[in-house]
């Protein structure tokens, strides 16, 4: 069950973890046998007398599994796990596309960071290089062209930056349906 590449049949789940608990979640998860994905980024620290390079969770409190199934009372009763996100008493499944795009930038050679979750803005698709298919939303800061990524169920997202010309247009959801994934969204955070 710890093949590194996703495959499209998994389901996958977001586990709401302890502060600063999701390594050890993700460890002690692994050991029960389930497939679990970390995602994390890497952060220069500065301390008075040294500078240090410190991998960080790029979701803090949150890490995600597959094929919970029947198994959710070993993920739950794993010390540091605070629950698996639902809503309406339902285990909330993550669409296997938001995970794929998600490991293929973390495996990339692209510096990933944290980013504030975006509601609006351009959906695009990277059309050159090694992300070719992944999708996100364009985002420009300064003279740096970065792709944001998001776990809608979250509220989460993160940035990779990229060559604004690898990219090309995505049709946005209808209004209704923005509405729609708005109210999701308002309720994700509610339940969490």
């Amino acid at each position: 069950m710890h093949d590194t590449a996703a495959s499209t049949e998994w389901q996958w789940h977001a586990v709401h973890t302890r502060h600063q608990y999701e390594n050890r979640v993700n460890g002690l998860l692994r050991t029960k046998g389930f497939e679990t994905f970390f995602p994390t980024f890497s952060s220069l620290h500065n301390w008075k007398d040294r500078k240090k390079e410190v991998l960080e969770a790029l979701f803090p409190g949150y890490l995600f599994v597959a094929n919970v199934g029947e198994q959710w009372l070993q993920v739950v009763s794993t010390p540091g796990v605070c629950g698996i996100v639902s809503f309406a008493g339902m285990r909330a499944a993550i669409p296997n596309e938001e995970i794929e795009n998600l490991r293929r930038v973390v495996a990339s050679p692209y510096v990933l960071e944290p980013h504030p979750y975006l509601k609006e803005g351009d959906c695009v698709c990277v059309s050159h290089g090694p992300l070719v298919g992944v999708q996100g939303i364009l985002v420009r800061k300064g003279s740096s062209t970065k792709l944001v990524l998001s776990v809608q169920m979250l509220g989460r997202s993160a940035s990779v930056e990229i060559d604004g010309k690898d990219v090309a247009p995505v049709s946005l959801p209808r209004p209704a349906e923005r509405r729609d994934l708005a109210q999701v969204q308002t309720s994700s955070r509610n339940a969490l």
